[in-house]
């Protein structure tokens, strides 16, 4: 019984041995990315350097925020480029502005074809119940929520986006 003990203790130990080298040898040929800083460690130095660096100059990627006018009435016209992923005919800088009402805001651009709508964000609590994108003779969107159904319907006038008023 006791060459027995001796057997199962000494293959016990052995698997725990084999094991914790098997593991080791993965983590060592997996190597830093999974124990160690993406990019590596930097040093102070080459903080101060990157920290001194004029950051690189790239289009911003950010709609235009619409300010808050319950009137519907364009705000000033801005030159920002629209979303990436969205695909907007090419446009001269100035010919866009942005509109506002109770249910949304609206950026729109006059492109050759006609008005076009950049971008278009619902307020909270509406939803985008239809729109005509464009580019076409006007383009509209329809924001629906809990004060009714708020259309906001645009033409080029000038080669500048207007709000056409209601007949």
């Amino acid at each position: 019984m006791g060459r027995r003990t001796f057997l199962a203790a000494a293959g016990w130990l052995a698997t725990a041995v084999l094991a914790t080298l098997i593991g080791v040898a993965a983590i060592q040929l997996v190597g830093e990315s999974l124990t160690g800083t993406p990019g590596g460690v930097r040093s102070q130095q080459e903080v101060a350097r990157a920290l001194a660096e004029p950051p690189p100059v790239v289009p911003s990627a950010n709609p235009t925020a619409a300010p808050s006018n319950p009137s519907g009435t364009p705000s000033n016209p801005s030159g920002t480029t629209s979303a990436p992923g969205t695909a907007s005919p090419s446009v001269e800088a100035g010919s866009r502005r942005s509109f506002t009402s109770p249910g949304g805001s609206v950026v729109a651009e006059c492109v050759p074809g006609g008005v076009y709508l950049v971008s278009w964000t619902p307020r909270q609590g509406y939803r985008v119940d239809d729109y005509d994108r464009g580019p076409d003779d006007d383009a509209e969107v329809t924001f629906v929520g809990p004060s009714g159904e708020h259309e906001l319907s645009l033409r080029c006038q000038g080669g500048v986006p207007v709000l056409e008023t209601d007949d």
